[in-house]
């Protein structure tokens, strides 16, 4: 699985970019199936969403995640960039397994007729 980051309204700092890089590397064993040749991609983006807002800063984290015949798409908002790219990652771990069990056929057992 590759992983493409962008940063909108702010810098990467090393933890930050390392901690997004081990929470979303963790949907690897979901996808690894369809991962044979290398041609899943991840594309995330987080940005700062206001400059102005009163209470604090807002992130937004979104993802585009590309399986064979389908993108998978999820976005999260949180007044924590780390909080939002939780979120991310929980809402992109249902949507695979939602792809999963849409497109994925499960083995038949021999011997069992219907």
């Amino acid at each position: 699985m590759h992983l493409n980051l962008k940063a909108t309204g702010f810098e990467w700092t090393p933890a930050l970019k390392s901690f997004v890089e081990k929470k979303l590397g963790t949907l690897q064993k979901f996808v690894k199936r369809f991962d044979a040749e290398g041609g899943i991609e991840l594309r995330v983006e987080i940005a700062k969403t206001t400059e102005h807002h009163k209470k604090g800063e807002i992130f937004r984290a979104e993802a585009n995640l590309r399986l064979p015949k389908e993108l998978v798409r999820a976005e999260e908002c949180a007044e924590d960039v780390r909080v939002a790219v939780d979120r991310l990652r929980h809402t992109l771990e249902i949507e695979i397994k939602k792809y999963k069990t849409k497109f994925v056929e499960k083995p038949r057992k021999e011997g069992v007729r219907k």
